[in-house]
């Protein structure tokens, strides 16, 4: 499997097991963003810039093969890891936390509110 196919395969991977969008690696590393932890964003970048070297023939004999395969190891060992309904749902919960909190918030100033007029 060439580059080219293996960015492809990990552009899939990024867009079913973290829903990015985009077309290609670059754009689906980039919306990912902070999906990814800092080291595997790092190993994104580099595979992003071998694939840019890779267009051009004599750069292209710049791209250190083995840590390019162990970057595409270590992407592909963490969207494998990844369970996409667990994290769509901890992101609904994160949520629906928040939303609980406000009306907590927003019901507790409300009483407080009513009992300051009610002492007026």
């Amino acid at each position: 499997m060439d580059l080219r196919e293996k960015a492809e395969h990990l552009a899939r991977l990024m867009g079913e097991r973290l829903d990015a969008t985009g077309e290609g690696f670059e754009a689906r590393l980039a919306h990912a963003g902070k999906r990814l932890p800092r080291h595997i964003r790092a190993e994104g970048r580099l595979i992003a810039e071998a694939l840019a070297l890779a267009e051009h023939p004599t750069l292209s004999r710049q791209i250190d093969q083995r840590r390019l395969k162990r970057a595409c190891r270590a992407v592909e060992r963490y969207l494998l890891g990844v369970d996409p309904w667990a994290r769509r749902k901890a992101v609904f919960l994160d949520w629906l936390a928040g939303l609980a909190f406000a009306l907590l918030v927003v019901l507790g100033l409300s009483l407080l509110v009513l009992h300051w007029r009610a002492l007026i």
